[in-house]
């Protein structure tokens, strides 16, 4: 009988996270020089557009590690299920903008983000700045 377990845990690639010192300079290179499109920016990251899917490449400033981030369902069903397959977590579900995460370690190391949207996408204006998310009525133009 098909249900929760039955579903592969991981939904799509949510993004890649990549460190740099700097988001003019990192914009420089991945959009003005690479042709990514700018989805959204705050103040420590930016979203940049990948055309053939609506998977995104992040760069921040904060966390010199690379990150792969997932989608899943819901962070705390998956953190649990993660566990209980083998796998460990290494920090347990929290807040994001938006919605909850968890970092997560296979059997092997590979350490991961899965994250869920429960908060709603992120809404921007005009300029491509960070608002709020889609579950607040009435704010910005795009959705993450």
């Amino acid at each position: 009988m098909p249900g929760p377990q039955s579903e592969p845990l991981a939904r799509k690639i949510d993004c890649v996270r990549l460190y740099v010192s700097d988001l003019d300079s990192g914009l420089a290179f991945y959009r003005d020089q690479l042709r990514h499109e700018l989805i959204w920016r705050t103040e420590r990251a930016v979203g940049l557009r990948m055309p053939e899917t609506d998977a995104e490449i992040v760069l921040q400033t904060e966390d010199k590690v690379q990150e792969i981030d997932l989608k899943v369902e819901s962070a705390e069903a998956a953190a649990a299920r993660f566990k209980e397959a083998g796998g460990k977590v290494l920090v347990p579900p929290f807040d994001i903008q938006i919605g909850r995460a968890v970092v997560v370690q296979d059997p092997w190391g590979n350490q991961f983000v899965l994250l869920d949207a429960s908060k709603g996408p992120l809404v921007t204006d005009a300029e491509g700045n960070v608002i709020g998310n889609a579950s607040m009525p009435g704010k910005g133009t795009e959705k993450k």
